[in-house]
Protein backbone atom coordinates (compact mmCIF):
# COMPACT_ATOMS: atom_id res chain seq x y z
CA UNK A 1 0.00 0.00 0.00
CA UNK A 2 1.33 3.79 -0.87
CA UNK A 3 0.89 6.92 1.03
CA UNK A 4 -2.14 9.17 -0.39
CA UNK A 5 -2.01 12.77 -1.16
CA UNK A 6 -5.69 14.10 -1.77
CA UNK A 7 -5.52 17.60 -3.44
CA UNK A 8 -7.06 20.02 -5.90
CA UNK A 9 -6.02 23.17 -8.28
CA UNK A 10 -9.55 24.50 -7.12
CA UNK A 11 -8.67 24.90 -3.77
CA UNK A 12 -5.76 27.45 -4.55
CA UNK A 13 -8.27 29.26 -6.18
CA UNK A 14 -9.79 30.26 -2.79
CA UNK A 15 -10.17 34.20 -2.09
CA UNK A 16 -9.80 36.20 0.44
CA UNK A 17 -10.44 39.93 1.74
CA UNK A 18 -8.46 43.43 1.49
CA UNK A 19 -6.50 42.17 4.85
CA UNK A 20 -3.14 43.40 5.71
CA UNK A 21 -2.08 39.96 7.05
CA UNK A 22 -4.71 39.98 9.73
CA UNK A 23 -5.78 43.72 9.80
CA UNK A 24 -8.64 45.21 7.47
CA UNK A 25 -6.99 47.44 5.47
CA UNK A 26 -8.39 51.05 5.85
CA UNK A 27 -7.56 53.99 7.77
CA UNK A 28 -4.14 53.64 8.78
CA UNK A 29 -3.72 50.05 8.00
CA UNK A 30 -2.30 50.65 4.23
CA UNK A 31 -2.23 47.48 1.90
CA UNK A 32 0.51 44.94 1.64
CA UNK A 33 2.62 44.67 -1.33
CA UNK A 34 1.11 40.70 -1.67
CA UNK A 35 -2.30 41.64 -0.64
CA UNK A 36 -5.21 39.81 1.05
CA UNK A 37 -4.75 37.56 4.08
CA UNK A 38 -1.85 35.63 4.85
CA UNK A 39 -3.76 32.54 4.30
CA UNK A 40 -3.05 32.59 0.73
CA UNK A 41 -2.86 29.71 -1.83
CA UNK A 42 0.63 30.28 -2.47
CA UNK A 43 1.97 28.04 1.12
CA UNK A 44 0.44 24.82 -0.49
CA UNK A 45 0.95 25.50 -4.33
CA UNK A 46 5.03 25.64 -3.29
CA UNK A 47 4.13 22.41 -1.23
CA UNK A 48 2.63 20.85 -4.24
CA UNK A 49 5.45 22.77 -6.76
CA UNK A 50 8.37 21.09 -4.67
CA UNK A 51 7.04 17.55 -4.88
CA UNK A 52 6.72 17.82 -8.05
CA UNK A 53 10.42 19.03 -8.78
CA UNK A 54 11.66 16.53 -6.25
CA UNK A 55 9.86 13.82 -7.45
CA UNK A 56 8.29 12.49 -4.24
CA UNK A 57 4.62 13.46 -6.43
CA UNK A 58 5.43 9.98 -8.08
CA UNK A 59 6.28 8.06 -4.98
CA UNK A 60 2.79 9.03 -3.82
CA UNK A 61 -1.14 7.81 -5.19
CA UNK A 62 -1.70 11.49 -6.07
CA UNK A 63 -5.41 11.74 -6.11
CA UNK A 64 -8.55 13.98 -6.04
CA UNK A 65 -11.85 13.71 -4.14
CA UNK A 66 -15.33 14.88 -4.77
CA UNK A 67 -16.99 17.61 -3.06
CA UNK A 68 -18.40 16.58 1.07
CA UNK A 69 -21.60 16.05 0.24
CA UNK A 70 -24.57 17.98 2.10
CA UNK A 71 -25.26 15.20 4.12
CA UNK A 72 -22.10 14.66 5.20
CA UNK A 73 -22.01 18.47 5.87
CA UNK A 74 -25.09 18.16 8.20
CA UNK A 75 -23.59 15.82 10.34
CA UNK A 76 -21.62 19.21 12.01
CA UNK A 77 -23.13 22.13 10.41
CA UNK A 78 -26.75 22.84 10.91
CA UNK A 79 -28.69 23.85 7.91
CA UNK A 80 -29.22 27.03 8.69
CA UNK A 81 -25.48 28.18 8.61
CA UNK A 82 -24.75 26.23 5.42
CA UNK A 83 -27.51 28.11 3.82
CA UNK A 84 -26.59 31.69 4.72
CA UNK A 85 -22.96 30.69 3.47
CA UNK A 86 -24.26 29.07 -0.17
CA UNK A 87 -26.36 32.03 -0.07
CA UNK A 88 -23.35 34.96 -0.06
CA UNK A 89 -21.23 32.57 -1.94
CA UNK A 90 -23.68 32.49 -4.72
CA UNK A 91 -24.00 36.71 -4.79
CA UNK A 92 -20.46 37.13 -5.04
CA UNK A 93 -19.46 36.17 -1.62
CA UNK A 94 -18.60 38.18 1.89
CA UNK A 95 -17.34 37.35 5.50
CA UNK A 96 -19.70 35.15 7.82
CA UNK A 97 -17.21 35.20 10.92
CA UNK A 98 -14.00 36.45 12.35
CA UNK A 99 -11.15 36.66 9.40
CA UNK A 100 -13.44 34.29 7.38
CA UNK A 101 -13.89 36.54 3.90
CA UNK A 102 -14.60 34.32 0.81
CA UNK A 103 -15.33 34.95 -3.08
CA UNK A 104 -17.86 33.78 -4.98
CA UNK A 105 -17.75 29.92 -5.37
CA UNK A 106 -16.07 30.01 -1.77
CA UNK A 107 -18.98 27.45 -0.89
CA UNK A 108 -18.03 25.28 -3.59
CA UNK A 109 -14.16 25.22 -2.61
CA UNK A 110 -15.07 24.86 1.35
CA UNK A 111 -16.95 21.34 0.41
CA UNK A 112 -13.98 20.23 -2.01
CA UNK A 113 -11.88 20.98 0.84
CA UNK A 114 -13.91 18.87 2.99
CA UNK A 115 -14.30 16.15 0.38
CA UNK A 116 -10.52 15.59 0.49
CA UNK A 117 -9.70 15.23 4.10
CA UNK A 118 -13.11 13.02 4.02
CA UNK A 119 -11.80 10.88 1.27
CA UNK A 120 -8.35 11.11 2.63
CA UNK A 121 -9.90 9.34 6.04
CA UNK A 122 -12.08 6.71 3.74
CA UNK A 123 -9.10 5.19 1.68
CA UNK A 124 -7.06 4.73 4.71
CA UNK A 125 -10.17 3.22 6.93
CA UNK A 126 -10.93 0.98 3.52
CA UNK A 127 -6.95 -0.05 3.51
CA UNK A 128 -7.16 1.12 0.55
CA UNK A 129 -3.72 3.27 1.48
CA UNK A 130 -1.50 2.99 4.57
CA UNK A 131 -2.07 6.30 5.14
CA UNK A 132 -3.18 9.88 3.44
CA UNK A 133 -2.22 13.36 3.28
CA UNK A 134 -4.78 15.76 2.23
CA UNK A 135 -3.86 19.54 1.00
CA UNK A 136 -7.42 20.73 2.10
CA UNK A 137 -8.00 24.71 1.67
CA UNK A 138 -9.32 26.56 3.35
CA UNK A 139 -8.70 25.27 6.57
CA UNK A 140 -11.18 23.57 9.36
CA UNK A 141 -9.77 23.43 12.78
CA UNK A 142 -11.16 26.82 13.92
CA UNK A 143 -14.76 26.37 12.67
CA UNK A 144 -17.44 25.94 15.09
CA UNK A 145 -20.75 24.52 13.85
CA UNK A 146 -22.60 27.64 13.07
CA UNK A 147 -19.64 29.94 13.45
CA UNK A 148 -16.79 29.95 10.87
CA UNK A 149 -13.23 32.09 12.49
CA UNK A 150 -10.14 32.20 11.83
CA UNK A 151 -9.55 31.96 7.93
CA UNK A 152 -11.66 28.29 8.82
CA UNK A 153 -15.12 27.87 6.72
CA UNK A 154 -16.09 24.18 7.21
CA UNK A 155 -14.60 21.70 10.12
CA UNK A 156 -12.70 19.39 7.77
CA UNK A 157 -11.66 17.34 10.08
CA UNK A 158 -14.87 16.72 12.07
CA UNK A 159 -16.76 16.14 8.65
CA UNK A 160 -14.52 13.29 7.67
CA UNK A 161 -15.16 11.58 11.28
CA UNK A 162 -18.36 11.80 11.25
CA UNK A 163 -18.61 10.93 7.81
CA UNK A 164 -15.75 7.52 8.56
CA UNK A 165 -18.31 6.84 11.89
CA UNK A 166 -21.96 6.65 9.60
CA UNK A 167 -20.23 4.56 7.06
CA UNK A 168 -19.24 2.24 10.57
CA UNK A 169 -15.47 2.53 9.38
CA UNK A 170 -14.21 3.02 12.59
CA UNK A 171 -15.53 3.79 16.61
CA UNK A 172 -12.78 5.63 17.87
CA UNK A 173 -10.65 8.94 17.00
CA UNK A 174 -7.96 10.65 17.80
CA UNK A 175 -7.20 14.27 16.85
CA UNK A 176 -3.74 15.98 17.10
CA UNK A 177 -3.94 19.53 16.24
CA UNK A 178 -0.22 20.72 16.39
CA UNK A 179 -0.82 24.10 14.66
CA UNK A 180 0.42 27.05 15.96
CA UNK A 181 -3.32 28.08 17.37
CA UNK A 182 -5.21 26.24 19.49
CA UNK A 183 -7.76 23.90 17.76
CA UNK A 184 -10.69 25.30 19.07
CA UNK A 185 -13.32 24.26 16.63
CA UNK A 186 -12.32 20.86 16.85
CA UNK A 187 -11.98 20.98 20.61
CA UNK A 188 -15.52 22.85 20.43
CA UNK A 189 -17.65 19.95 17.75
CA UNK A 190 -16.35 16.53 20.08
CA UNK A 191 -16.44 18.68 23.43
CA UNK A 192 -19.12 16.74 25.10
CA UNK A 193 -18.08 13.26 23.27
CA UNK A 194 -15.64 10.38 24.49
CA UNK A 195 -15.34 8.80 21.07
CA UNK A 196 -12.99 11.38 19.73
CA UNK A 197 -9.96 12.41 21.90
CA UNK A 198 -8.97 15.83 20.86
CA UNK A 199 -5.22 17.21 21.76
CA UNK A 200 -4.03 20.44 20.81
CA UNK A 201 -0.41 21.60 20.83
CA UNK A 202 -0.23 25.42 20.15
CA UNK A 203 1.00 28.58 21.59
CA UNK A 204 -0.59 29.92 24.59
CA UNK A 205 -2.80 32.88 23.95
CA UNK A 206 -2.28 33.34 20.37
CA UNK A 207 -5.46 32.53 18.65
CA UNK A 208 -8.26 32.74 19.83
CA UNK A 209 -7.46 34.63 22.41
CA UNK A 210 -9.39 32.97 24.87
CA UNK A 211 -9.53 29.02 24.22
CA UNK A 212 -6.86 26.72 24.80
CA UNK A 213 -6.88 26.24 28.25
CA UNK A 214 -4.78 23.58 30.00
CA UNK A 215 -7.71 22.74 32.53
CA UNK A 216 -10.43 22.54 29.39
CA UNK A 217 -11.09 19.00 29.89
CA UNK A 218 -14.05 18.36 27.80
CA UNK A 219 -17.49 17.88 30.09
CA UNK A 220 -20.48 15.19 30.68
CA UNK A 221 -19.18 12.45 28.69
CA UNK A 222 -16.39 14.04 27.41
CA UNK A 223 -14.44 15.09 30.43
CA UNK A 224 -10.77 13.73 30.33
CA UNK A 225 -11.22 13.36 26.81
CA UNK A 226 -9.55 16.76 25.85
CA UNK A 227 -6.32 17.58 26.38
CA UNK A 228 -4.33 21.22 25.58
CA UNK A 229 -1.23 22.13 25.77
CA UNK A 230 -0.43 25.75 26.01
CA UNK A 231 3.16 26.23 25.32
CA UNK A 232 5.05 29.20 25.75
CA UNK A 233 6.10 31.69 22.66
CA UNK A 234 9.85 31.28 21.56
CA UNK A 235 9.52 27.18 22.17
CA UNK A 236 11.36 25.29 19.52
CA UNK A 237 12.05 21.98 18.57
CA UNK A 238 13.12 20.71 22.34
CA UNK A 239 10.09 21.56 23.58
CA UNK A 240 7.93 20.11 20.82
CA UNK A 241 9.03 16.48 21.17
CA UNK A 242 9.24 16.89 24.89
CA UNK A 243 5.38 17.38 25.09
CA UNK A 244 4.93 14.65 22.44
CA UNK A 245 6.63 12.58 24.18
CA UNK A 246 5.34 12.95 27.71
CA UNK A 247 1.68 13.83 27.20
CA UNK A 248 0.67 13.21 23.27
CA UNK A 249 2.06 9.51 23.02
CA UNK A 250 0.84 8.53 26.54
CA UNK A 251 -2.79 10.16 25.88
CA UNK A 252 -2.55 7.76 22.44
CA UNK A 253 -1.68 4.90 24.34
CA UNK A 254 -4.19 5.32 26.84
CA UNK A 255 -7.27 5.94 24.30
CA UNK A 256 -6.35 3.24 21.64
CA UNK A 257 -7.77 4.37 18.79
CA UNK A 258 -9.19 3.19 15.76
CA UNK A 259 -6.87 6.08 13.84
CA UNK A 260 -5.13 8.78 14.13
CA UNK A 261 -5.87 12.50 12.46
CA UNK A 262 -3.37 15.25 12.48
CA UNK A 263 -4.55 19.02 12.20
CA UNK A 264 -1.42 19.66 10.30
CA UNK A 265 -0.25 22.94 10.45
CA UNK A 266 3.12 24.46 9.74
CA UNK A 267 2.58 28.22 11.54
CA UNK A 268 4.74 26.73 14.69
CA UNK A 269 7.93 26.65 11.87
CA UNK A 270 10.51 29.29 12.95
CA UNK A 271 9.84 32.28 9.66
CA UNK A 272 6.00 32.32 10.37
CA UNK A 273 4.34 35.56 10.35
CA UNK A 274 1.41 34.55 12.99
CA UNK A 275 3.66 32.49 15.49
CA UNK A 276 6.20 33.14 17.73
CA UNK A 277 7.63 29.09 17.76
CA UNK A 278 10.71 27.90 16.87
CA UNK A 279 9.90 24.70 15.56
CA UNK A 280 11.85 23.07 11.96
CA UNK A 281 11.19 21.14 9.47
CA UNK A 282 13.09 18.16 11.33
CA UNK A 283 10.36 19.22 14.49
CA UNK A 284 7.36 18.77 12.18
CA UNK A 285 9.22 15.11 10.66
CA UNK A 286 10.09 14.20 14.06
CA UNK A 287 7.25 14.23 15.35
CA UNK A 288 5.59 12.69 12.20
CA UNK A 289 7.85 9.53 13.32
CA UNK A 290 6.62 9.48 16.86
CA UNK A 291 3.00 9.79 15.57
CA UNK A 292 3.43 7.18 13.00
CA UNK A 293 5.25 4.93 15.63
CA UNK A 294 1.72 5.04 17.59
CA UNK A 295 -0.38 4.23 14.94
CA UNK A 296 1.86 0.89 13.93
CA UNK A 297 1.15 0.22 17.64
CA UNK A 298 -2.58 0.89 18.52
CA UNK A 299 -4.25 0.61 15.05
CA UNK A 300 -2.27 -0.67 12.38
CA UNK A 301 -0.59 2.52 11.47
CA UNK A 302 -4.36 4.34 10.22
CA UNK A 303 -3.01 8.03 9.87
CA UNK A 304 -4.35 10.56 8.36
CA UNK A 305 -2.63 14.16 7.80
CA UNK A 306 -5.18 16.87 7.14
CA UNK A 307 -3.43 20.49 5.90
CA UNK A 308 -4.29 23.53 8.34
CA UNK A 309 -2.16 26.73 8.96
CA UNK A 310 1.38 27.93 7.98
CA UNK A 311 2.29 30.91 6.07
CA UNK A 312 5.61 31.20 5.23
CA UNK A 313 5.88 30.62 1.78
CA UNK A 314 9.32 30.10 1.58
CA UNK A 315 9.61 27.47 4.39
CA UNK A 316 6.16 25.54 4.75
CA UNK A 317 7.01 23.69 1.60
CA UNK A 318 10.33 22.19 3.28
CA UNK A 319 8.52 20.96 6.27
CA UNK A 320 5.45 19.44 4.39
CA UNK A 321 7.93 17.88 2.03
CA UNK A 322 9.48 16.54 5.20
CA UNK A 323 6.32 14.82 6.79
CA UNK A 324 5.43 13.40 3.48
CA UNK A 325 9.11 11.51 3.35
CA UNK A 326 8.60 10.18 6.48
CA UNK A 327 4.85 9.15 5.84
CA UNK A 328 5.97 7.27 2.60
CA UNK A 329 9.52 6.49 3.06
CA UNK A 330 10.35 7.67 -0.24
CA UNK A 331 13.86 8.57 -0.63
CA UNK A 332 13.22 11.55 -2.21
CA UNK A 333 14.59 14.83 0.02
CA UNK A 334 14.60 18.31 -0.06
CA UNK A 335 17.17 19.03 2.37
CA UNK A 336 16.46 22.29 4.67
CA UNK A 337 18.30 25.30 3.63
CA UNK A 338 17.89 26.54 6.91
CA UNK A 339 19.72 23.31 8.70
CA UNK A 340 22.95 25.03 9.36
CA UNK A 341 21.15 28.05 11.29
CA UNK A 342 18.10 26.82 12.93
CA UNK A 343 19.17 24.81 15.39
CA UNK A 344 21.91 27.91 16.75
CA UNK A 345 18.10 29.73 16.68
CA UNK A 346 17.06 27.53 19.16
CA UNK A 347 16.04 28.46 22.83
CA UNK A 348 19.03 28.41 25.36
CA UNK A 349 19.61 25.22 28.63
CA UNK A 350 17.97 27.50 30.73
CA UNK A 351 14.37 27.91 28.62
CA UNK A 352 14.84 24.86 27.37
CA UNK A 353 14.75 23.62 31.44
CA UNK A 354 11.70 26.20 32.30
CA UNK A 355 9.52 24.84 29.55
CA UNK A 356 10.38 20.88 30.28
CA UNK A 357 9.44 22.10 33.89
CA UNK A 358 6.46 22.91 32.92
CA UNK A 359 5.78 19.67 30.63
CA UNK A 360 6.27 17.88 33.41
CA UNK A 361 3.82 19.73 35.27
CA UNK A 362 1.09 19.50 32.71
CA UNK A 363 1.78 15.69 32.14
CA UNK A 364 1.01 15.11 35.70
CA UNK A 365 -1.93 17.16 35.17
CA UNK A 366 -3.29 14.91 32.51
CA UNK A 367 -2.46 11.86 33.83
CA UNK A 368 -5.54 11.30 35.48
CA UNK A 369 -7.96 8.72 33.41
CA UNK A 370 -10.75 10.38 31.40
CA UNK A 371 -13.89 10.89 33.35
CA UNK A 372 -12.27 12.22 36.21
CA UNK A 373 -11.36 15.92 34.59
Amino acid sequence: MTTGFFWDERCFWHSGGNYALTLPVGGLVQPLAAGGLPESPETKRRLKNLMDVTGLSDDLDMRGADPATYEELTRVHPPHYLREFKEMSDQGGGELGLRTPFGQGGYEIAALSAGLATAATRAVLTGEMKNAYALSRPPGHHCLPDWPNGFCLLANIAIAIEAARAESLCDRVAVIDWDVHHGNGTEAIFYDRDDVLTISLHQEHNYPLDTGAMTDRGQDAGLGYNINIPLPPGCGHVAYLDAMTRIVLPALDGFAPDLIVIACGYDAGAFDPLGRMLATADTFRQMTRQVMGAATRLCGGKLVMVHEGGYAESYVPFCGHAVLEEMSGSARSAPDPMADTLPIRQPNARFDAFTADLIAEMANHFATRPGTG
